[in-house]
Parts: C-alpha cells; sequence; structure tokens
C-alpha cells in the first residue's frame, strides 16, 4: 500500500555528514507519521528519530543534537540530517511510515534499507 525509496547513505569519515532521503507514495503522506530506525551488526534494529504529522519529534540519546529529522510534504519526502558522524553510527538505516488506522490499530511500513559507514 505505502511504499518507501530511500537515498543518501554511503561511507564518511568521523565528523562528517550524510543526509538521508525517504520518499514515500501515497495521497495522504501528511497523515504519516514517519521514522528513521537503525540496526547495526549483532545489535535488534533501534529507533533514531521520528516525525509525528503533527510535528513532534523523538530521538535516540545518543544522536541528540547531531541528527534532525524533516519532512517535505509537498514531495512526501522525509529526510534525517546527520552531523558529526560517529563510528558507532554504522548501520543499515531504515525508513518507517506508520499510519494510524484507529485507535490502537496502527499499520507499519518500511524501506529497504541504506548503508551507513563512519569509518577513518
Amino acid at each position: 500500500q505505502v511504499q518507501l525509496v530511500e537515498s543518501g547513505g554511503g561511507l564518511v569519515q568521523p565528523g562528517g555528514s550524510l543526509r538521508l532521503s525517504c520518499a514515500a507514495s501515497g495521497r495522504f503522506f501528511s497523515l504519516y507519521a514517519m521514522g528513521w530506525y537503525r540496526q547495526a551488526p549483532g545489535k535488534q534494529r533501534e529507533l533514531v528519530a521520528v516525525l509525528t504529522s503533527g510535528g513532534s519529534t523523538n530521538f535516540e540519546d545518543s544522536v541528540k543534537g547531531r541528527f534532525t529529522i524533516s519532512r517535505d510534504n509537498v514531495n512526501n519526502t522525509v529526510y534525517l540530517q546527520m552531523n558529526s558522524l560517529k563510528p558507532e553510527d554504522t548501520a543499515v538505516y531504515y525508513c518507517n511510515a506508520r499510519i494510524k488506522v484507529r485507535i490502537g490499530v496502527l499499520d507499519d511500513y518500511w524501506g529497504q534499507g541504506t548503508q551507513v559507514t563512519v569509518s577513518s
């Protein structure tokens, strides 16, 4: 129902920056809560940042002050600006769309993931 296409991953040196983009299908993008998750080798997938349709944000503690999430409702795109990158930020990053069907019922959609590698 919802397709997510990611771009912007790659290799960057510590202290560098990357901007991830996620383009979503659908006519009701402005109603979706959008988020970025990541999964490092040997670890569970974890929330990085989330941005609700109402503009509320939440960040994983280790990225606060370094990462910014934003959305462009005209172009159905969510961004993750990553600054001051550290080797521990290395992971596969996944775009997420969460759609509230009704109270207590949510649908989650995921992108294919994009690799971010921070290494000198």
